[in-house]
């Protein structure tokens, strides 16, 4: 298996003509009405922040409620799955302009952060509170009328609490001057990894399609618990890539050494102590990638539904050996 799904020229077009609607719709909210500058200023935050990324999200959102209809989406059905799509990734921005500033980073996806251009600096915060109710712009204009709308905002609602929760304990455990190694512990990397990442970019992707295909969210525990399990991977692929990639492939600059971070390779450094540096920390990530990518397909395999099998698989297939 040679890892992500690339997404087609064709699809990925498609993609962008919904983003350029939903982007319309938003720069023409009546605050922005007659200010040009105002205008332009979210048109070019919207390009800065949202796009960039691999749009896993988005391609997610779409992929899984096609796999879970069991045939091809109407017009109307590719908008609405596009839309959710693009509301995580909406959020996916959102935390990482915050994320940058509590970071101090300098380099996102390629380009220098978005606070660090002299022109924005911590006018940021205020983009970034406009990322978040872009959302519920988009939500209430497409979704209000669906049986699922209430579920929809209660999801996203609490992805954003997840969010901002491992945020925080992130930042709790690596305060800036106190270097103290006894913190770092197995059981807070998990809960940091579940919480920064597997709601926002594994969970809520699939839980959206799921609520567009009339499924209560409750009834599929065991898929949340994969999708945790899937993120929980990714990071730890993160916490390596950060020391260990190219930044020129990345489009990022890895600080977790140096601001002291609880990442994997430092918990695992500590753990085998004999200290063969980085041949060592090559083979031991590669055995657990490997024996990650077993447990998680006799978890995924164990599932009763083949759709959602087929959901989960898709999705760990973008992410099994990835190089960025």
């Amino acid at each position: 298996m040679s890892g992500q799904t690339t997404m087609s020229n064709d699809l990925k077009s498609k993609f962008m003509q919904v983003y350029d609607s939903l982007k319309c719709e938003l720069i023409h909210e009546p605050p922005f009405e007659f200010d040009d500058d105002s205008r332009q200023w979210v048109e070019r935050m919207l390009d800065y922040n949202v796009l960039g990324g691999k749009l896993n999200r988005c391609f997610t959102v779409v992929e899984s409620y096609k796999l879970l209809k069991g045939d091809e989406l109407t017009a109307d059905e590719f908008f609405l799955a596009c839309a959710l799509g693009w509301c995580t990734e909406w959020l996916q921005a959102c935390f990482l302009v915050f994320d940058d500033i509590v970071d101090d980073s300098h380099i996102r996806r390629g380009q220098p952060c978005w606070f660090r251009l002299p022109e924005v600096g911590m006018a940021a915060v205020n983009d970034g509170i406009i990322l978040r109710n872009h959302i519920h712009k988009i939500l209430k204009k497409h979704f209000r009328g669906k049986a699922y709308y209430v579920d929809l905002l209660d999801l996203f609602n609490e992805v954003e609490f997840q969010l901002a929760s491992g945020q925080m304990i992130d930042v709790v455990t690596t305060l800036v001057g106190e270097k103290d190694l006894s913190k770092y512990s197995w059981s807070i990397h998990r809960r940091i990894a579940e919480y920064k990442t597997s709601y926002g970019s594994f969970y809520i992707p699939v839980a959206c399609a799921l609520l567009m295909y009339g499924e209560n969210l409750d009834d599929h525990v065991q898929v949340k618990d994969i999708l945790v399990e899937m993120g929980i991977y990714f990071q730890v692929q993160d916490d390596y890539f950060d020391t260990f990639a190219d930044p020129n492939v990345t489009g990022k600059i890895g600080t977790d050494i140096e601001e002291f971070k609880c990442s994997w390779l430092v918990l695992k450094a500590l753990e085998l102590a004999n200290e063969e540096q980085k041949k060592l920390l090559h083979g031991v990530f590669e055995d657990y990638e490997n024996k990650t990518h077993e447990k998680l397909i006799k978890l995924i395999e164990s599932h009763p539904s083949k759709a959602l099998q087929a959901v989960l698989k898709s999705f760990l297939g973008k992410i099994y050996k990835r190089q960025k």
